[in-house]
């Protein structure tokens, strides 16, 4: 289908003189047929996604700077919005591709008039040496590849200058959607090459400020703090030609800015908005407001097992029954998403995410910390990342008011978000933390690969059940039609519920405002803009 489908309105608002500052800077044709302007409020600190300490805001260079040798396709959603659609695998840079009987062999035909930015053609040599660069790195990027069974360059294969061939170890059913996600893009090898030290041999300090790509937009400039200007490649084949010959991305902390300057027409687009915003700006003659449910993802409060009350999981569940669920889905993500609380004592579906059994239960609670021990309670921190605080310190305040009412004692800690990713996610060190975490493939047993397992990126609460990891392991690339995947999986959510490290809140959307001279906007799942399908209506 056209995934430029839907509908938006047009509105002309006064805007304080806090804003007028900005205005300055952004052209003339900010809303013009030729270039879109798009506020975000997070920093875009690298442009290349593989280099150590990239941030999500700058995952949307790879995606529209770089090609993939597979995306997915396009669905419409029930609200008449649209979105990708995880189970339609479509041709990027590869025109076609094979996959043996067995599952082990995918062959793929590079597209004969791919080429890159400087002209030079795409070939099989520059697919080998980037995706061994994404296996070979370390850090997320390769373990990101690895869970598409993708972990070693001896695995990738130049049969042809068009022809690039991969072996798994055995079947998995992530493979092939892994090589859609953002990571495995396909570099230029010469120009890395080019720039390349004995010190930096995957030239990332080039990289990380000078893109090489084939995709449909390159760089034209990149003020770090400030804003990035993409300029469209005409010549690009992985897919419909973008409707923006131009799109700049600016960078705007205040939430309260980028509102008033959708409010006024004075942007295209502004990305990521504030639930409040979103309820609100929906109402508004127009702006047209895209909601769209995040799959595979939960707002959670994780109990760190490094911190010894947590040890004890008779403690971790008297939190969860501490949790003035209702009001914090009132007053912190003012309703707007799907509630995960309150849900029965057995699991008989394997939909994910689903409602955990625990609700607000002061009495049950106070029993359990008695019998744990820990009848007068305890002190701890209680973090969230302050680029979150639209949603996270009305919910930390609330959290701290039910943990009071049992004896624990929460200090409110704000981390910057520029220091977020290290503290809570790679040193793992937050004793209690607000964390969301949403999978890029939409299984089960995929988020739990990531969240439940020890030492992978997003359990960052030390959470280690052999068990647990037997059961991933086991059914990570098992085919969902498997007799023991159902069982396996149910399993999984039954450890997840009883052990309870990770408490769900509520699964949430992800709100985009545009303007009425803007269409095509697609959710995904990585949660940035894909600028290539937007056009000028």
């Amino acid at each position: 289908m056209n995934r430029r489908d839907f509908l938006k309105g047009a509105t002309s608002l006064s805007v304080g003189a806090s804003v007028l500052p900005l205005f300055k800077i952004l052209p003339a044709s900010a809303a013009s047929q030729e270039t879109a302007v798009v506020v975000i409020g997070g920093t875009i600190n690298s442009l290349d996604i593989h280099r150590s300490g990239t941030n999500r805001s700058s995952y949307q260079v790879a995606i529209n700077c770089y090609d993939r040798l597979v995306s997915f396709g396009t669905k419409q959603m029930p609200d008449g919005s649209l979105s990708y659609d995880y189970d339609n695998v479509q041709p990027e840079l590869a025109e076609s591709w094979e996959i043996s009987d067995d599952g082990t062999v995918m062959t793929f035909r590079i597209h004969e008039d791919a080429t890159f930015w400087d002209g030079k053609p795409v070939t099989a040599h520059d697919v080998k040496w980037s995706l061994d660069r994404a296996v070979s790195l370390g850090g997320f990027p390769t373990v990101q590849m690895k869970a598409g069974r993708l972990s070693s360059p001896e695995q990738f294969e130049v049969v042809d200058d068009r022809t690039f061939r991969i072996t798994l170890p055995f079947p998995s059913k992530l493979a092939l959607p892994d090589l859609a996600t953002p990571i495995p893009i396909i570099i230029n090898s010469e120009v890395a090459k080019a720039n390349a030290t004995d010190d930096d041999p995957w030239a990332t300090e080039y990289l990380h400020r000078n893109p090489a790509g084939s995709g449909a937009y390159k760089v034209a400039r990149w003020d770090a703090g400030q804003q990035l200007v993409y300029e469209r490649n005409d010549k690009w084949v992985g897919g419909e030609i973008p409707g923006y010959q131009r799109v700049i991305v600016r960078e705007v902390p205040a939430q309260s800015t980028r509102r008033a300057l959708i409010e006024r027409g004075s942007v295209s687009a502004s990305h990521n908005i504030p639930n409040k915003d979103a309820k609100e700006l929906a109402s508004k003659p127009g702006v047209k407001v895209v909601s769209t449910p995040i799959e595979n993802c939960i707002y959670s409060l994780c109990t760190n097992l490094d911190f010894e009350p947590f040890k004890d999981k008779r403690v971790r569940q008297a939190v969860a029954w501490s949790i003035p669920y209702q009001k914090i889905f009132e007053q912190a993500a003012y309703e707007q998403g799907m509630p995960m609380w309150g849900g029965t004592d057995t699991v008989d579906k394997i939909n994910w995410p689903q409602k955990s059994p625990y609700d607000l239960n002061i009495e049950k609670a106070k029993a359990l910390m008695a019998e744990a021990g820990y009848e007068n309670g305890f002190d701890v921190p209680l973090s969230f990342n302050l680029s979150h605080a639209d949603w996270a310190e009305p919910a930390a305040l609330l959290i701290q008011q039910g943990l009071a009412d049992i004896g624990i004692r929460a200090t409110i800690e704000k981390i910057p978000g520029a220091n977020w990713r290290t503290v809570a996610l790679v040193d793992k060190k937050l004793p209690l933390h607000l964390e969301n975490f949403g999978g890029w493939l939409n299984t089960p047993d995929y988020y739990f690969y990531w969240a439940y397992i020890k030492g992978n990126l997003f359990n960052s609460y030390n959470y280690d059940n052999p068990e647990m990891a037997r059961l991933v392991d086991d059914t990570l690339d098992m085919a969902m039609d498997h007799p023991d995947y159902a069982p396996n999986v149910k399993r999984m959510i039954e450890l997840a519920f009883e052990d309870i490290p990770r408490i769900p809140l509520w699964q949430p959307t992800l709100n985009v405002a545009f303007i009425e001279s803007v269409e095509g906007y697609e959710y995904w799942f990585h949660r940035q803009m894909d600028i290539r399908a937007l056009e000028p209506a």
